[in-house]
């Protein structure tokens, strides 16, 4: 039997501190945070209600089972459904090859490669797998993207009556793992750039930045959000536009940083703050998923 894997970074279901030290266990690798970063994390997932990054990816996956007629199996890294639980049920489900598609369009070794190291496990996977590395430039994931940025630009621009500048912004990852030759910031801004050209935007509409920088090993690439909403500002803005591209569904870096931290740094200095909506399980989402896998046959 063939099946699609899609495979995600995984959020606690609730906003308890056993479920957040669980959860940064298992993005730490078992190593424990202080005590002051644990109640942060809780603070934002608190702040959100709770994430629906689990029970959004469930709905990605049901919607791509109808528009394939095939199985469509989901496995997290760092929650539950754990990707070793989805492989085993795969396995007991007769699954012979698969087709494992990271929702991270863009590569890197600190998230897909993660995932794909998570996935082969100690043992290898008991069937064939067809990994997908990246897929930042699907002509249908750009459409999905340009589908949720012009009606959302048209609004902000009618509202503050001027041309608001765009922001198009993906997690951060440790500048090493860049200067190592990781592709991730060059697909994030080819991701941004192909939008920015669907939707026929001038070069001196949008910019790029990156979000969510971690608090240790050593630098991490930017520039920062913050220091683009500073930048623009003093280019005359009085308000910007976000678009979050390396993201393709509602979580805390999207509901909390961009819509609690960034949107309220942006009022402090001055700035009013849109976000376009997330793909989530958007019908053109789940047209590029689609396209993606019948490419893959």
């Amino acid at each position: 039997m063939k099946a699609v894997l899609l495979l995600a970074h995984g959020s606690p279901d609730t906003a308890t501190e056993a479920d957040i030290r669980e959860f940064l266990k298992n993005v730490t690798g078992g190593r424990a945070l202080p005590d002051a970063a644990v109640e942060e994390i809780r603070h934002r997932y608190e702040q959100i209600g709770r994430s629906p990054l689990t029970d959004i990816t469930m709905r990605q996956a049901k919607g791509l089972e109808r528009e394939l007629g095939m199985r469509v199996y989901v496995g997290m890294r760092n929650w539950r459904p754990f990707i070793s639980d989805a492989v085993k049920q795969m396995a007991a489900d007769s699954v012979s090859e698969a087709v494992a598609i990271c929702l991270a369009p863009q590569n890197s070794r600190t998230s897909v490669g993660l995932y794909r190291k998570a996935l082969e496990g100690d043992g290898g996977v008991p069937f064939a797998v067809d990994f997908v590395k990246s897929w930042h430039d699907n002509p249908k994931l750009i459409a999905a993207f340009a589908g949720k940025l012009l009606p959302a630009w048209k609004r902000a621009c009618e509202e503050s009556g001027v041309e608001v500048p765009i922001i198009f912004t993906a997690h951060s990852v440790p500048s090493r793992t860049v200067a190592d030759g990781d592709p991730y910031e060059i697909q994030a801004r080819e991701t941004a750039r192909a939008v920015a050209l669907a939707c026929d935007l001038p070069e001196s509409a949008w910019c790029c930045a990156f979000q969510s920088q971690g608090i240790s090993g050593g630098p991490w690439i930017g520039p920062t959000v913050e220091e683009t909403i500073l930048a623009l500002k003093n280019q005359g803005a009085t308000a910007a536009l976000i678009q979050p591209i390396g993201f393709v569904c509602d979580h805390v870096e999207v509901l909390y940083d961009i819509d609690i931290a960034f949107k309220k740094f942006a009022e402090e200095h001055g700035m009013k703050l849109w976000r376009t909506e997330s793909l989530n399980h958007s019908p053109l989402f789940i047209e590029a998923l689609a396209e993606l896998v019948r490419t893959r046959q």
